[in-house]
């Protein structure tokens, strides 16, 4: 399959850069669907007569494989080129829908972990990461605004993912119509085959449609000093190895893991949560059960346009300026959220949107941040080898937030004061996360890599 190999993605002369983004979009848009399990998680709890818990597990297998496999296939990525990871991606996506559709219409649940959590979460890391050091290649110039335009799609995906699952559960059951409706697994298993068949035509086109700079190649009136003029921003070059030796790698990784921990203790319970913190004496809450759902969905748009806008921001303020905000204002929202949040509700939701803003925003910001430390040499594969912050926030966060409020009492129960000594936790890792991003200087130069200068010319972008 030679045709996938990185000599023949190489954009011809006259090449418009703005090309790439679509492809990249392309396939983040599908693998971010897996923010969107909560639509199909009951179904599946009624279909195995599992609990909750078995069944979330699918969710944290395959976020726990995102990581390892972007740092295992990080270098493989960056060696064989985008378009070859794109369709790798691709194929380890969609069989894993395949092989849960199998586990789904046989009740075999252990294929549901196999097929969606496995292999789908090895589809999902490669294809996190495959695009990233292509588009920073491309926008030498704007890395933060490339970046975030590409992991926009993945916070994005599931807005799109969400109601498409919905309308077709609804389409598959015939009893769709019935009061308490819940899908049965037979329209769950439809639904995984469908989204195989969809999922796997877009990313093939991004994977067929993803271009790679020539040698040399710049954007039309860059200029190099100008962008090593920042402090952090080298142009030097990195070799993944020698980056997991550095202090900053791990400082960084710190800082990622900090405000992704924080995240996800809203994300993880976002709808309980608004309800839990508006409750009246009587136990009924203020927020209806419609009203949480759309509350989640709000968050959706604020995690996908927060890794676009404070992306593209950082460009302009610098990255380690920019996680100083995301962690440092980030602490005081949380303050807000827990001693002032149930005041009102509109305070409540501005704060959830802007911090869940700065969750988006620090995952885009990463592999620019990155590629100022690092170079651009192997920065696909460091950002893979970052991603375990991702992995290990996964767990840590909502077994931060649910041991604590199962000692606040149970669900149905809990009110705003209950809420207090997780959210605080929150502050405290944020403000260790803010304490690293400090530490963050200059790589030292014996990290570098030694080799020849090469002769550069300037292209039309």
């Amino acid at each position: 399959m030679g045709f996938l190999d990185r000599d023949h993605s190489i954009a011809p002369p006259g090449f418009n850069r703005w090309l790439v983004p679509p492809a990249a979009l392309a396939v983040h848009l599908c693998i971010g669907q897996a923010y969107a399990t909560s639509v199909y998680k009951t179904a599946l709890v009624k279909h195995f007569g599992a609990s909750l818990t078995e069944v979330g597990v699918i969710f944290s297998i395959a976020i726990v494989m995102l990581g390892l496999s972007a740092a295992v296939m990080g270098t493989w990525v960056d060696t064989n080129g985008p378009r070859k990871a794109m369709f790798t991606a691709a194929m380890f996506w969609v069989g894993g829908f395949l092989i849960g559709s199998l586990g789904i219409f046989t009740r075999q649940l252990w294929l549901v972990y196999l097929g969606y959590g496995v292999v789908g979460g090895i589809g999902l890391g490669i294809g996190y990461i495959s695009p990233v050091s292509t588009l920073i290649k491309w926008f030498p110039d704007r890395p933060g605004l490339a970046t975030g335009m590409a992991i926009m799609g993945f916070g994005g995906g599931a807005l799109i993912a969400s109601p498409v699952s919905q309308a077709l559960l609804k389409a598959y059951d015939p009893n769709s119509g019935a009061q308490g409706w819940v899908a049965s697994g037979d329209a769950v298993g439809k639904l995984f085959l469908t989204l195989a068949a969809i999922y796997l035509v877009y990313m093939l086109f991004g994977a067929f449609t993803i271009r790679v700079p020539a040698e040399g190649w710049r954007p039309a009136g860059f200029d190099p000093a100008k962008v090593k003029a920042a402090k952090l921003v080298t142009t030097e070059n990195v070799s993944a190895k020698n980056a997991i030796k550095t202090r900053q790698f791990w400082l960084v990784w710190v800082a990622l893991f900090c405000n992704v921990t924080a995240g996800i203790g809203i994300l993880e319970q976002a709808a309980p949560m608004i309800q839990d913190f508006f409750r009246q004496s009587d136990g009924k809450s203020l927020v209806t059960a419609a009203v949480a759902a759309g509350f989640v969905g709000l968050l959706s748009i604020g995690n996908m346009t927060g890794r676009f806008a404070w992306s593209a921001t950082s460009d302009v303020t610098g990255r380690k300026r920019i996680y100083m905000m995301y962690l440092g204002v980030g602490a005081v929202l949380y303050i807000i959220l827990a001693l002032a949040g149930s005041t009102t509700t509109i305070l409540y939701v501005a704060l959830a949107f802007v911090i869940i803003s700065f969750y988006g925003g620090g995952f885009a910001t990463a592999p620019a941040y990155l590629r100022d430390l690092f170079g651009t040499f192997q920065v696909g594969a460091i950002h893979g080898r970052l991603l375990t912050a991702w992995s290990a926030a996964g767990v840590a966060g909502p077994l931060i937030v649910n041991s604590i409020l199962d000692a606040q009492g149970k669900p149905g129960q809990l009110n705003a004061a209950s809420y207090q000594p997780a959210l605080l936790t929150m502050v405290a890792l944020l403000v260790i996360g803010f304490i690293a991003n400090l530490l963050v200087k200059p790589v030292d130069a014996r990290f570098h890599e030694s080799r020849p200068e090469r002769h550069t010319s300037s292209m039309e972008a």
